[in-house]
């Protein structure tokens, strides 16, 4: 199968040790390495959720832009909200108990946002999807927590793996509710002369 071939202006850093975001930044066809800083999310604010998203996404991108200012980096942050309360990653099971009570049944906003760091320059956007799950009984929801599942992802549940058996419907991008917009991305990337569509037939530089 031949797949489209795409080449960016610089190199490409990706500021996420996300094993989601990896495998949908490798959708783009494109070269990149992964390098990371640690931020206090706890201590990022911001007025709205979809602020307070995006501030953690440059956060988490800053230093390795200021490291790396000969790249592109790229960083983001993913949040579920109900009722405009953040539900992040759960600490223990209790936590996820409780977060998956609290969605069972109901629509929640899931927000992410991304920062693209270039010469200098950080370009922001993010996209909201909303995810309406099932009715859940109690039962499921023991049975799930005790796999594990929930414990690294926004909201206790990862729309990618067994927790997509909670989800009725989403309105938005699946792919940023897993973490990475990728098409949006590769869209404002374009806008910004950062990534280009490498023609058939053509030599293909990294």
């Amino acid at each position: 199968m031949i797949s489209l071939k795409f080449k960016t202006s610089k190199p490409l850093i990706l500021a996420s040790a996300s094993p989601r975001r990896k495998e949908l930044l490798t959708l783009l066809g494109v070269p990149f390495e992964v390098e990371t800083m640690e931020v206090d999310e706890l201590s990022i604010g911001g007025s709205s959720p979809a602020e307070l998203v995006c501030n953690i996404a440059i956060e988490k991108g800053l230093y390795v832009a200021e490291r790396n200012q000969h790249a592109i980096v790229i960083s983001a942050d993913t949040m579920v909200f109900l009722d405009d309360e953040p539900l992040g990653k759960p600490k223990d099971s209790e936590m996820a108990l409780d977060h998956l009570r609290r969605l069972s049944g109901r629509t929640h906003t899931v927000i992410t946002a991304v920062a693209i760091f270039f010469d200098g320059i950080c370009s922001m956007f993010f996209e909201k999807t909303k995810v309406t799950f099932y009715s859940l009984s109690e039962q499921w929801i023991h049975d799930y927590v005790a796999t594990g599942d929930c414990f690294d992802k926004a909201g206790a549940y990862g729309i990618q793996t067994q927790g997509s058996l909670m989800v009725e419907h989403i309105n938005g991008d699946y792919n940023s509710v897993v973490g990475l917009p990728v098409a949006a991305l590769y869209r404002e990337m374009k806008n910004l002369q950062l990534i280009e569509l490498v023609k058939q037939g053509a030599r293909y530089d990294n």
